[in-house]
């Protein structure tokens, strides 16, 4: 993957009134989430902008995440791109590793309004959805089929240091109206996450080729 350097600013005033005053700076409130779990009640000291989330019913762990702002302009390479990034995140002068894990935009305007990173560790597997590129010429298409694309992306985990910026697959082998599913793929390192009999790319019949195999019965 690719890399990205981001810097943002811990949050400590939070809620819709906080957030829309940050957005009319051009700052977007970012919630950085996969932080450290905890035993509760916490007796440690919290840094700025870190709070703690519960995550089981009888209240004895907890999540540390973290509030941030970052400059609308210094994200506009990293949300609008069909890439993927590992984000170097830089909380003052503080080093952290991330991904992108959601984006919340605004209905009409389209501008950003809230985002939400993942905490990434060299050892623990994350899940993210990378690109698909197909790559040589598949028989079905010389017989005058039409290859189509179903999914853009797949979901794939593994260490977010061993995620390909792109899941390249070759077709050369495959005949016309038939489909390549996500159970018949495999790649080095990748947990393909998505379901077996979900349809990754197809060549599809046309009309011509409908009339050829008429034709040639």
């Amino acid at each position: 993957m690719k890399t990205y350097q981001l810097s943002a600013e811990p949050r400590t005033d939070l809620g819709k009134k906080a957030a829309k005053e940050l957005r009319k700076q051009n700052l977007i409130p970012v919630v950085l989430n996969g932080g450290e779990i905890i035993d509760l009640p916490f007796t440690g000291t919290l840094k700025p902008g870190e709070k703690i989330v519960e995550i089981n019913a009888d209240k004895t762990k907890g999540l540390i995440t973290t509030d941030l702002t970052v400059k609308a302009e210094d994200v506009r390479k990293l949300v609008f791109t069909p890439d993927i990034f590992a984000i170097e995140l830089d909380v003052n002068g503080e080093k952290r590793n991330a991904v992108l894990k959601d984006i919340q935009f605004h209905p009409v305007k389209d501008n950003i309004l809230h985002m939400d990173l993942l905490e990434v560790k060299e050892d623990k597997p994350v899940v993210v959805e990378v690109p698909v590129k197909l790559e040589g010429h598949a028989e079905g298409v010389k017989a005058g089929g039409k290859l189509t694309l179903s999914m853009k992306k797949i979901k794939v985990k593994a260490p977010y240091t061993l995620i390909p910026e792109r899941v390249v697959i070759n077709v050369d082998h495959l005949g016309l109206g038939k489909t390549l599913q996500i159970g018949e793929l495999h790649f080095d390192n990748l947990e393909l996450m998505n379901a077996k009999n979900a349809v990754v790319c197809a060549v599809q019949l046309t009309r011509a080729a409908r009339g050829a195999q008429a034709n040639a019965k």
